[in-house]
């Protein structure tokens, strides 16, 4: 007999609660199981020590004796350090946008890059006047000081 624990779901319509039971896998998700082990709140805060329970010490027996956590009550397991934690699982293929949302990101990048680049562009330009009337000013005034002492 293959044993799992996982959820079985309790609760009325929009409002969850989950009992953590050691089952047959070959059973419906909501059917007979051998014991129940803990329970899950998902409506409580994730800091709240009442949000998940687990008995500790028959989640170990019954690890012991060959039962396999889904996915979702491995995490909680691993949480409490009674296994170790599951590795999270990544579907880079799912995560990843598909085509046309990837061309509109990249013609978003580049007209990013070509508006960072003009403003790059315009600022150079703006601190180059700014120079150069600095400059021809003091030329100016040489220019004014040498003619009064021509003058004189």
């Amino acid at each position: 007999m293959a044993l799992a624990i996982r959820l079985s779901r309790g609760g009325r319509k929009n409002r969850p609660h989950y009992s953590i039971v050691v089952a047959d896998s070959r059973k419906p998700r909501d059917g007979r199981f051998i014991e129940k082990v803990g329970t899950y709140n998902p409506l409580l805060e994730k800091g709240d020590e009442r949000r998940v329970t687990l008995n500790g010490e028959r989640i170990t027996y019954w690890l012991g004796q060959g039962a396999k956590a889904s996915d979702r009550v491995a995490t909680f397991i691993g949480k409490a350090g009674l296994a170790p934690m599951p590795e999270q699982k990544k579907s880079v293929q799912k995560a990843q946008p598909k085509a046309k949302a990837q061309e509109r990101l990249r013609e978003k990048e580049e007209k990013a890059a070509a508006a960072a680049e003009a403003a790059k562009e315009a600022e150079e330009a703006a601190k180059a006047a700014a120079e150069a009337p600095a400059e021809d000013a003091p030329a100016e005034e040489d220019a004014a000081a040498s003619e009064e002492t021509k003058a004189e």
